[in-house]
């Protein structure tokens, strides 16, 4: 389990990203965070990755603190991020150094299979398209086998038939081992389709602003009138959110 408790961060410039974030996650679950820009839902997966520190307040996963990056945790960024010297294998299996090299082999493989990509695995990151260089990238945060995923806005620089394309593909591969994952998105019906939860996050400072359960079964279609019921929901709870910042600022 991920919990979050009492997170508060300040940055150096005096701003306060976020203040007072109490979240919990169950193992298996996926949750996405959504809201406007600058409420610190990037912020908080940055802290929770160990990659920056919070003021104040804890993340822990199974009961360990999180204060840096830690091998049970992967995240994928925007963009793919692959080193352009190494080919796609050797991007993929880049994190697996201290491992034996036929367990290393084994698991890129195994992976590789998983994302589609094993006809491309002499290919420079230059050879491939957006969303192949995405499926790398995915692959490369799953060889390790984490237990927690993180993922920051991983399809919003790629084409709409790509993005539609890798959701569907993320939850295929999400199946094999269901590791917990915690999704950043502006997109609301992104977060429908793939979550269980989705929170509702409001800036100036930023923090929860609402919780919903989305109890719908999987496969989901996009085309599914509970689902259309879903995305109204959270955009309802989107304008208030906004609604209520501006506010703020009239007064």
């Amino acid at each position: 389990m991920l919990l979050i408790e009492g997170l508060h961060k300040r940055f150096s410039n005096g701003f306060v990203g976020l203040e007072s974030v109490d979240l919990s996650v169950n193992k298996t679950e996926i949750v996405s965070l959504i809201g406007t820009s600058g409420c610190g839902k990037s912020t908080i997966l940055r802290i929770i990755a160990g990659l920056d520190f919070p003021t104040r307040g804890t993340v822990r996963i199974d009961e360990q603190i999180i204060t840096n990056p830690h091998a049970d945790i992967s995240i994928i960024f925007q963009e793919a991020r692959l080193m352009p010297w190494l080919t796609v294998w050797e991007n993929i299996q880049f994190g697996l150094q201290r491992q034996p090299k036929t367990q290393r082999n084994l698991l890129t493989g195994e992976v590789i299979a998983k994302v589609g990509l094993t006809e491309f695995a002499k290919a420079l990151p230059r050879q491939l398209s957006g969303g192949m260089a995405q499926r790398v990238a995915i692959a490369r945060a799953l060889v390790a086998n984490p237990s927690l995923l993180l993922l920051d806005e991983p399809f919003s620089a790629l084409d709409a038939f790509t993005r539609l394309s890798l959701q569907d593909h993320l939850l295929e591969i999400w199946s094999y081992a269901q590791p917990t994952m915690i999704l950043v998105t502006h997109d609301v019906e992104e977060a429908v389709m793939l979550s269980d939860r989705v929170i509702v996050m409001r800036g100036n400072p930023g923090r929860i602003h609402q919780e919903f359960a989305i109890d719908l079964p999987r496969p989901r279609r996009r085309t599914d009138q509970h689902l259309q019921y879903w995305k109204e929901q959270l955009l309802e709870a989107l304008d208030l959110s906004t609604g209520e910042i501006k506010q703020k600022i009239k007064l």
